[in-house]
């Protein structure tokens, strides 16, 4: 079954079902399938109400999901823990982000940007929480709790002066503004104090299954690289949690030993997990599927480990995925010598894209050995679209051995497509797969179309895929175009850039606008629903709108949440690479160098100008869908085979 939150529904139920002989029986060897990124709080679920929330958690009872993040609701606690130690509401408000960046508020990379949280935010979230702890449990889920990191608001060192507080570096692209964030070490007895504070409130108001998340060296450096300092930090995070909860166990994502090879050496790492007794810890091994650490740590020195895949950043629009990797990984790492591996997750730091990967990675913990890709994603195409026409299984063939088997080792799925990103003249163009098999699939799609397009699913992938064509030949485009500059043909610069300007992002806008789960109106609407004032919905719109954008005030993480989506295509990027083609024309015509530096400055009003345009998007569909698909097929279909040869 595909309900509509997995990108379509498919509901068409053979009648009567088929009859089972017997006792049908399948077991899992894997105690824990866990899911969510503490980043997919952020990317993907900030405006969701209860209604959206109950959907996912019955696709995760669904999928044998047992042990979920519930992290929602947890500031209006922290609210209250630091107004007891005595901080003002001005010291919280200035440390609290805006809705769309709490993720990175809570690991201690940035405060107050886009903020301060409203009051209202605090009771509409503490109410989520209650209902959705309530499902998680009755569904037979554990739910992971957060814990206290350490992160502290700046006021701490007025209150307490004598605390040993660190303030960091800067976070990623930002200064000191609004990261270099106020770190309590763990040793101080002040930090035991706010650890239990906050857990005896989380307890109190949540109940617990007993598994607490922090992540203590988010993509910060710790003060030190020396063991001894290592072990007493993890000794110390952990006896906050225990001095509350006795049967405490932390867990912990993997990423910072991935992200930052240069310190956490095999020293490094085996003092700061050993500083929890072994079973104690569950490490998340969050990008397995293409830098396992599992293998480097000799299974993580005895703590026990989930495998998980990430695949997707940001939660990014682009097909994408590494099937035969995460076929092969799970049973890997079973085989490891004196493996500790006691679970499967998905850690996506952003959903609701590439549905196809979710379902077989949730599938392979109910697995013995590896499937049979082939196979699996033809019968994956009879099951999405209740069809077994045998075009449609020879597509997802096509796709699976192409756009969705990168092997690009360590690659990051990021999209690097220049459609979403700032143009220039130095982007990069390649991609990990044959272009022959994403055409392939989408004349597949297309010729099974009209009898199609009127279920959901069927829909929603023709659209993806079409999309994806249009993203490869913007690629070919923006090619032609910066050749043309660079070799002064004028004529040939204003034929690709009218084309892509004037047609391809234009038809692109349109069929996106045409399909529901494509829509820029949609998250915004989401977003503006949960306000209560003007200025809420204000707040919140400038939240939603930056962080796929700017993310940040200057740009500080520039199209790194891309999406395409319908209104956002045509006043966004289209706008943008308007005003590139219209540079690149003008340089050409008065014989002057383009300058990046005079054109960041010039498009970055245009990026700004989108983020506090306050326009109204449609939420609904808005056109035909198959007529639009056809008519870029036979449009477009012919130029991109012309671009192969």
């Amino acid at each position: 079954m595909y309900p509509d939150f997995i990108l379509g529904s498919q509901l068409n139920i053979p009648r009567p079902l088929p009859p089972v002989t017997g006792v049908l029986k399948i077991s899992t060897q894997h105690r824990f399938r866990y899911y969510q990124n503490v980043c997919t709080q952020s990317y993907s679920t900030v405006w969701w109400d209860w209604s959206r929330w109950e959907q996912e958690i019955d696709w995760m009872a669904l999928n044998g999901i047992n042990l979920p993040l519930a992290f929602n609701g947890q500031e209006a606690l922290w609210q209250e823990v630091y107004l007891s130690l005595g901080l003002n509401q001005t010291d919280i408000d200035q440390f609290f982000t805006g809705p769309a960046f709490l993720a990175w508020n809570r690991m201690g990379n940035l405060f107050q940007w886009g903020g301060p949280l409203p009051q209202s935010w605090h009771t509409k979230q503490l109410y989520l929480q209650f209902k959705i702890l309530d499902r998680m449990r009755a569904l037979g889920m554990m739910p992971v709790l957060p814990a206290f990191s350490g992160n502290v608001p700046q006021a701490i060192t007025r209150l307490f002066p004598k605390a040993n507080v660190t303030k960091l570096n800067p976070w990623s692209h930002f200064n000191c503004s609004y990261s270099c964030a106020y770190v309590l070490d763990p040793r101080d007895p002040l930090f035991q104090h706010i650890g239990a504070l906050f857990l005896s409130q989380l307890v109190k108001q949540f109940g617990t299954d007993h598994i607490y998340n922090t992540d203590t060296f988010n993509e910060m450096t710790p003060a030190s690289p020396d063991p001894a300092y290592l072990s007493a930090v993890s000794r110390s995070v952990f006896a906050a949690m225990t001095s509350v909860d006795p049967q405490a166990i932390w867990l912990m994502q993997g990423w910072l030993f991935v992200h930052d090879v240069d310190f956490w050496k095999p020293a490094q790492i085996q003092a700061l997990l050993h500083g929890v007794p072994i079973g104690r810890m569950i490490v998340l091994d969050l990008f397995a599927e293409s830098t396992p650490a599992f293998s480097s740590t000799q299974s993580f020195y005895g703590q026990p480990f989930i495998w998980c895949m990430l695949h997707n950043f940001g939660g990014n629009s682009g097909l994408f995925g590494t099937v035969e990797s995460i076929n092969l990984g799970p049973f890997e790492a079973l085989r490891y010598p004196n493996s500790t591996l006691v679970g499967l997750g998905m850690a996506p730091e952003g959903i609701e894209q590439n549905p196809v990967v979710y379902e077989l990675m949730s599938e392979l913990a109910w697995r013995k050995e590896p499937v049979n890709l082939g196979k699996w994603v033809s019968l994956y195409a009879t099951r999405r679209y209740g069809n077994a026409t045998e075009n449609l299984a020879k597509a997802w063939k096509h796709l699976f051995q192409s756009v969705y088997n990168c092997t690009v080792p360590h690659y990051k799925n990021h999209n690097r497509s220049p459609l979403v990103h700032r143009p220039s003249l130095h982007m990069p163009t390649e991609v990990w797969y044959d272009p022959r098999d994403l055409y392939e699939a989408w004349k597949l799609l297309y010729n099974a179309a009209q009898p199609l397009v009127s279920v959901e699913t069927f829909r929603h992938d023709l659209v993806d895929v079409t999309r994806q064509a249009l993203q490869l030949l913007t690629a070919e485009y923006y090619r032609e175009i910066r050749d043309a500059f660079q070799s002064q043909n004028l004529s040939e610069l204003l034929m690709a850039g009218g084309v892509l300007v004037y047609d391809l992002l234009p038809e692109l806008d349109r069929l996106l606008s045409s399909e529901s789960h494509f829509l820029l109106g949609s998250w915004l609407e989401r977003a503006h629903s949960l306000a209560l004032t003007e200025q809420e919905a204000q707040q919140y719109d400038l939240n939603a709108r930056n962080q796929i954008t700017l993310w940040g005030p200057e740009g500080n993480i520039l199209d790194y949440a891309s999406k395409e989506w319908g209104g956002l295509v045509e006043d966004y990027y289209s706008q943008r690479w308007s005003l590139f083609v219209n540079t690149l024309v003008e340089c050409l015509d008065r014989g002057r160098p383009f300058r990046q530096e005079d054109f960041n400055k010039a498009v970055f009003q245009v990026e700004k100008g989108f983020v506090f345009n306050q326009r109204k998007y449609p939420s609904k569909p808005q056109g035909d869908t198959y007529d639009i698909a056809n008519r870029i097929f036979l449009k477009y279909y012919p130029q991109a085979l012309k671009r192969l040869n």
